[in-house]
């Protein structure tokens, strides 16, 4: 399965994720989305949502999951795959923590024990 990996803003936030070539999949099986809305009586916005990988278009919950089992099994395409490329999209790892928020002041706490920066101190 060809993919391609490109930035994308998820949440505020630019990932590199590599893309699935869904549609290319789906065509290669003769099948039109029109077909798959039929078949599985998934609309035509969450089909365009799910093959633009535009998850958060998606009503949420069971039913995206549900939405994208279906997709990949009308499409010939691995469901594990689909729903893990979903997982890292729509959940990714948070990010590490920035240097200008750890030379942030800790606080009373952190000046207590001495945990604030030297230039910070009294």
């Amino acid at each position: 399965m060809a993919s391609v990996e490109s930035p994308v803003v998820r949440r505020g936030r630019v990932c590199s994720v590599v893309r699935l070539n869904l549609c290319g999949c789906r065509q290669k099986r003769g099948m039109t989305l029109e077909q798959i809305a039929e078949n599985t009586k998934i609309s035509m916005r969450f089909l365009r949502a799910i093959e633009d990988e535009e998850f958060e278009k998606l009503p949420g919950g069971i039913f995206s999951t549900s939405y994208l089992r279906q997709y990949a099994s009308e499409i010939g395409f691995d469901e594990s795959e689909l729903l893990s490329h979903y997982n890292e999209v729509m959940c990714p790892a948070p990010l590490v923590e920035t240097a200008k928020a750890a030379e942030a002041p800790r606080g009373l706490l952190g000046r207590w024990l001495g945990l604030v920066a030297p230039a910070q101190r009294p």
